[in-house]
């Protein structure tokens, strides 16, 4: 199996690979943990030459000071802990299409199995450098975008960029999961997943993250971040037998930090998730006066309330305009 993706067996202990890479030992140490790999014993023989020429790489980025020993780590958690994920979502699913579940397959099937990846890894490969190179530059416009000034301005100190932020979830899913096996368990987690991230990105907004039974994503401004909570809710109901889902939207300030997304206003989106009622969505008073005259909408003031350490907040009612736009 080893031999099948990795290609030659390891040559090289721990100690040897580093010192042929001309990299300490406590660096490349901390560069494997970082990635994700096993630290294994000194006298074990289990880095290839693929594993060296990574390491020649990373030596070359530091002796040009390209990048410093901080970024490198942080770069090397990124890949490992996304990759990773990747990996077993991937291995998931070709199990699932290759192999009859629950069923013990004979030599001859894992054989087939094994052809059968064997022919594919190199288009996996190859998608996953382009879908990769895609995302990167998507990212990377979208990043600079946000960290332009609206006026020019060399002395203008760096701020946060303000994002519409949402969570969906499903409601009583704890109640509802105790009432089904786990294949429709993960059948539920996975719609629920594929269908927001399909509405999320249609609209340009970015799917930060999934929890299972609820899902995190940005978007540039508060009426994109309005239509996708529209358009989830309108996606979702579809599914009359499945559990409702409700959102909560906040618009402001956020640090993006490891793909993710930190802050008050993502604190917000979420204590007003918690606060909505089934198959509604509430926003906080940000992003309800950035929607003021924006056709297709209507909002509805509540009355104040505490939300869980942040004080008193003033939600609103975001519901589709029955009115002609």
């Amino acid at each position: 199996m080893r031999r099948l993706f990795l290609g030659p067996p390891p040559v090289y202990t721990r100690r040897q690979v580093a010192e042929a890479a001309g990299i300490p030992q406590d660096l490349a140490a901390r560069i494997w943990r970082a990635l994700g790999f096993a630290t294994f014993a000194d006298d074990a023989v289990a880095f290839t030459d693929a594993d060296l020429e990574a390491l020649h790489r990373i030596r070359d980025l530091l002796d040009a000071e390209t990048l410093d020993e901080r970024s490198v780590i942080r770069m090397a958690r990124a890949l490992g802990r996304n990759t990773a994920r990747l990996a077993e979502w991937q291995a998931e699913i070709m199990v699932d299409a290759l192999i009859e579940p629950g069923a013990r397959p004979g030599e001859q099937r894992l054989r087939q199995v094994m052809d059968t990846v064997s022919r594919l890894l190199p288009d996996f490969e190859q998608t996953l450098v382009h879908v990769w190179r895609s995302q990167l530059a998507a990212t990377a416009s979208r990043l600079v975008s946000l960290a332009e000034p609206d006026e020019p301005d060399g002395d203008a100190a760096p701020t946060r960029p303000r994002l519409g932020v949402g969570f969906a979830d499903l409601v009583a899913f704890t109640r509802v999961s105790r009432d089904l096996d786990e294949l429709a368990l993960a059948d539920l987690v996975e719609g629920f997943e594929s269908r927001a991230s399909d509405v999320i990105t249609a609209h340009d907004g970015r799917l930060v993250k999934t929890l299972g039974d609820e899902v995190l994503f940005t978007a540039a401004d508060p009426r994109t971040a309005a239509l996708i909570a529209l358009d989830l809710l309108d996606e979702l109901k579809r599914d009359v037998e499945g559990p409702d889902v409700r959102v909560g939207l906040a618009y402001g300030p956020v640090l993006p930090a490891m793909g993710d997304v930190f802050g008050t206003t993502v604190n917000l989106a979420a204590r007003l998730t918690a606060i909505a009622r089934p198959g509604t969505i509430l926003a906080d008073s940000e992003l309800a006066a950035g929607l003021a005259g924006a056709p297709g909408v209507d909002l509805v003031k509540l009355r104040r309330r505490p939300a869980r350490g942040l004080g008193v907040v003033e939600p609103y009612v975001l519901r589709r305009s029955s009115r002609e736009s």
